[in-house]
């Protein structure tokens, strides 16, 4: 299975802009640019992308591992922060912290940690990132 994205940009680095569409058509055309990456202008850039695939690929991961192990959650809800840092050589994503929050009736806790433990080294994400992945996660 394969899935693709575009990139398109023009100018420099600061004065430049891009834009960036999926071929699903959810991202089409959707503008990046220097200040929306580095700046915290708002709208998206190649980071916050990282983290909502991350959060959506952890709690997918996750639903299933609970449901092998006879678990089925009502909800989860994941939140994926990225760190873009500069490193020697330039910039690099160190780190990617997962906290979720899972409602499961009755669970049992220790087969719960066992199964987000599993999500976020097993997510085909997490198997991407070349960085730190932390996690917070709770039984709620």
């Amino acid at each position: 299975m394969k899935r693709s994205a575009s990139a398109v940009w023009k100018g420099g680095l600061k004065d430049g802009s891009g834009s960036v569409s999926t071929d699903s058509g959810v991202l089409s055309g959707t503008p990046y640019n220097f200040a929306k990456r580095f700046e915290n202008e708002h709208g998206t850039n190649p980071e916050e992308l990282v983290a909502a695939a991350h959060a959506a690929c952890f709690s997918m991961a996750l639903s299933m591992i609970l449901g092998n192990a006879g678990m089925k959650a009502e909800s989860i809800n994941t939140k994926a922060t990225v760190t873009l840092e500069q490193v020697e050589g330039g910039f690099a994503v160190t780190s990617s912290h997962l906290d979720t929050s899972v409602k499961i009736p009755n669970a049992d806790k220790t087969a719960f940690q066992t199964a987000v433990e599993a999500a976020k080294t097993g997510c085909p994400i997490s198997k991407l990132l070349n960085a730190k992945i932390t996690m917070d996660a709770r039984l709620v």
